[in-house]
């Protein structure tokens, strides 16, 4: 896939993904502990700093999805090294979508994506969402659950490596 239309979207939230809401790391030095004092939100200091160039090294287009919308380019881009990624347009979901148990992000990132390949990493998919973009996504999709309490790890960057290397065609690295 080289076409940058038809190259992956990586849908990104932000709350118990990139901010889990367990323990998270501590700042190294005396430094970053300054640092961190600064920031008003103290859940930012739970953040993995070294997912930014990870993110960015993965084969895909990085898409905010997240209920911060473009305070997440002010905020958590800068932390993570990240340039100013597009925002998904996040509209209340449908009354029918709420009912069924669909996430309100479901049917917009689906929207978003049009036929392109994406991955969506959230910490609040369920089956429902699963079911949801199955029958209405046209192309392939990955609907990645991450654990609240840990966030976004090394091991969910695997797979969505693996992921967007078969998507692609091309052998694993």
């Amino acid at each position: 896939m080289t076409d940058d239309a038809a190259r992956p979207l990586l849908f990104l939230d932000v709350d118990g993904t990139l901010l889990p809401y367990g323990g998270g790391r501590l700042p190294a030095d005396r430094e970053e502990w300054e640092d961190w004092q600064k920031v008003s939100n103290p859940q930012l200091a739970k953040m993995d700093l070294t997912l930014g160039p990870r993110l960015l090294a993965l084969p895909c287009d990085l898409v905010w999805a997240t209920a911060w919308m473009h305070d997440a380019n002010a905020v958590i881009a800068p932390l993570l090294g990240l340039p100013e990624l597009p925002v998904a347009e996040l509209p209340d979901a449908p009354e029918e979508d709420m009912a069924r148990g669909v996430h309100w992000k479901t049917r917009a990132l689906v929207g978003a994506a049009a036929a392109r390949p994406f991955i969506w990493v959230d910490d609040e998919i369920t089956a429902p969402d699963r079911a949801w973009v199955s029958a209405h996504h046209q192309g392939p999709a990955l609907l990645h659950r991450v654990d609240s309490m840990t966030g976004l790890a090394a091991t969910d960057l695997a797979v969505f490596d693996d992921w967007l290397m078969r998507v692609a065609g091309q052998p694993h690295r």
